[in-house]
């Protein structure tokens, strides 16, 4: 199970912010997981301390130059040679839930944030095993996209959250998306919680969850169905819970 994160960021206090955050912070103090920064700048020499350079061949921006960052990479790795290495970058593997659950599975995680046009691709090559994205969409740096990694996998590892059985009941654990959810008041401006939640029958109430879930999947995600498997027993929608057929006369 995850017991330590490195990251590799121009940005500490980026990540260091997780510190003082929500769950992410709580699992950090309570020594369930550690948290540990390494900064290419650092090991950069001259007096100016550049971590970045002009392309070569020309082109807009700049690229993160190969010694500092190859450094702080084998600094964060030490003698652990198993460790593999993880890169943000809109390239990468997409970031999904069955891909938490194997991250939170590891032993350490160390990841590398890039900055500017990117990172010298013998970096990449050499010293990088593995790429993730969070979407295809670009941001200013991977630190953004290392916090959204960090928030997801912590809050997997052994009593982090409240309530063990959280996670299992979450968006995308199952496949399928959240049912919805309510609480007090019973009313509120106008809308009222559906009866079949106050009822106190709990095989009925799970039922009704696992129908809403395979409705909003359907209507607002449907490609998480396409290359699902059918599970005749769990995927049927039951007829109390189905919404009422259309009168077309």
């Amino acid at each position: 199970m995850l017991s330590r994160i490195d990251v590799i960021t121009l940005f500490p206090d980026w990540v260091h912010g997780l510190r003082e955050l929500g769950l992410t912070g709580r699992a950090i103090a309570d020594g369930r997981v550690e948290l540990h920064c390494w900064n290419p700048r650092e090991y950069a020499s001259g007096v100016h301390k550049s971590v970045d350079d002009r392309p070569y061949g020309g082109g807009p921006g700049m690229v993160m130059r190969p010694e500092p960052l190859a450094q702080a990479i084998e600094a964060a790795r030490g003698d652990d040679a198993a460790v593999r290495v993880g890169c943000l970058t809109p390239q990468g593997r997409r970031l999904d839930q069955a891909a938490v659950r194997e991250l939170a599975g590891r032993d350490r995680l160390i990841l590398v944030c890039g900055r500017y046009e990117g990172i010298d691709e013998r970096v990449m090559e050499s010293l990088v095993d593995e790429e993730w994205s969070v979407g295809d969409f670009v941001l200013s740096g991977g630190e953004p996209a290392a916090a959204v990694m960090i928030d997801a996998v912590v809050r997997l590892l052994p009593g982090v959250l409240g309530h063990e059985r959280s996670a299992e009941q979450d968006s995308f654990s199952d496949g399928l998306l959240d049912c919805p959810h309510y609480t007090r008041p019973e009313t509120w401006r106008g809308r009222s919680v559906p009866d079949v939640l106050l009822s106190g029958d709990h095989a009925r109430i799970a039922r009704w969850r696992r129908a809403r879930a395979l409705e909003r999947t359907r209507a607002r995600r449907p490609d998480l169905l396409s290359g699902r498997t059918p599970d005749a027993g769990n995927d049927a929608v039951p007829a109390e819970f189905s919404p009422p057929k259309e009168d077309k006369n």
